[in-house]
């Protein structure tokens, strides 16, 4: 394995660095609340960042989510890279690539995905591209030849930029993936605890298109999944990377008795314990980037890099906080926006006892990865 970046990958991440140090500041973000910085967002899809992640990969887009995380920056990047522009172009056919990706290659188009509440949905009144109807509904497709369109019905509690979005990626029951406009979907507006433009996604009868694939055909689901798991670790790294450097600016010019508080011990330990758990973050999603990139089966490597994600990711930003000491409590301070980023990025991505489960079942299987 060989984690290190190529020349077009470390080209990209550079070019992200500067444009979301330049405008993902404080004082933007505090103005902003809750709604994505739609001028970055310009800014980056200018940049051609958002188109380069089809050539540079899902490691280059992990790397890209690392500088995000940095600045906390409030564009929908991870989730229009994988539920979009990754999944389209792995996933899609030759029409819904032609249809799809110009518009979010050049980010006027915005993607998310119901992941992965597979048994929220269900499909009913199926079309397969013969024109043969298909009944659906929990259980496995009956009829020839691949599903094209449906109805989704069944209700996701929260979607993370779906207020955002032209279109969500939907799993049903079977795993099948579906392509559903918001426009012809119930969008109801959710307050998380990060400021993300998320919401409640109802669907009723809700006409749906299908991406790509046969019927009950379940790789698909389990590639994006992966990959969702990989970029969103890959965004908590970054947001523990500058929680953690807050933490180590402040308590280096913060005095207590004459002496820096990061001169003391237990201060020490502390951050090096909180640069310990970044780092196994950054390299288990490192791991399953390079491992999907490659065609390998990563679907353990993406458990394990989601594990260290949830479980290491909350020690790291509760650290930050702390060694802030009382600066830490104050809503206001940068350094409880990666506060915020830390848990819920904790919660999307799943308690680590269900994903330790989930981990131990798919290697009792055997899996490779």
């Amino acid at each position: 394995m060989d984690f290190t970046p190529t020349e077009e990958q470390e080209a990209a991440r550079e070019l992200a660095a500067r444009i979301l140090g330049d405008l993902s500041t404080h004082e933007r973000l505090a103005a902003g609340g809750g709604a994505t910085d739609a001028e970055l967002w310009k800014a980056l899809s200018a940049a051609g960042l958002p188109a380069a992640v089809e050539e540079i990969g899902l490691l280059g887009l992990v790397l890209l989510l690392e500088e995000q995380g940095r600045v906390t920056a409030q564009v929908p990047l991870a989730a229009t890279g994988v539920y979009g522009i990754l999944a389209v172009a792995r996933h899609g056919n030759d029409e819904q690539r032609a249809r799809l990706l110009p518009g979010l290659r050049d980010g006027t188009t915005v993607a998310t995905g119901a992941f992965p509440a597979t048994g929220a949905v269900t499909a009913t009144g199926v079309v397969t591209e013969a024109g043969e109807g298909v009944t659906r509904g929990g259980g496995a497709a009956t009829g020839g030849g691949a599903a094209r369109r449906g109805r989704l019905t069944g209700t996701v509690a929260w979607v993370p930029w779906l207020r955002d979005a032209a279109f969500v990626l939907v799993p049903d029951a079977d795993r099948a993936l579906w392509l559903v406009r918001t426009e012809d979907a119930g969008v109801e507006a959710v307050e998380l605890t990060a400021p993300w433009s998320a919401g409640r996604l109802v669907l009723d009868g809700t006409p749906a298109e299908r991406l790509g694939g046969e019927a009950g055909e379940a790789a698909p689901y389990e590639d994006v999944l992966a990959a969702a798991r990989t970029a969103f670790a890959g965004l908590q790294a970054g947001v523990c990377a500058g929680s953690l450097a807050r933490a180590v600016a402040y308590t280096s010019v913060r005095e207590q008795f004459g002496r820096p508080l990061a001169t003391r011990q237990a201060v020490q330990l502390r951050a090096a314990d909180a640069h310990m758990d970044t780092e196994s973050i950054r390299v288990t999603a490192y791991e399953a980037a390079w491992r999907s990139d490659a065609g390998l089966d990563c679907a353990a490597a993406a458990l394990t890099a989601a594990w260290w994600a949830s479980e290491a990711g909350k020690r790291v930003v509760h650290t930050g906080q702390h060694l802030h000491g009382g600066m830490g409590a104050d809503l206001d301070h940068p350094v409880h926006r990666h506060f915020l980023w830390g848990r819920q990025l904790d919660a999307y991505l799943g308690a680590g006892t269900e994903l330790l489960a989930e981990l131990g079942d798919l290697l009792a299987k055997g899996d490779p990865s």
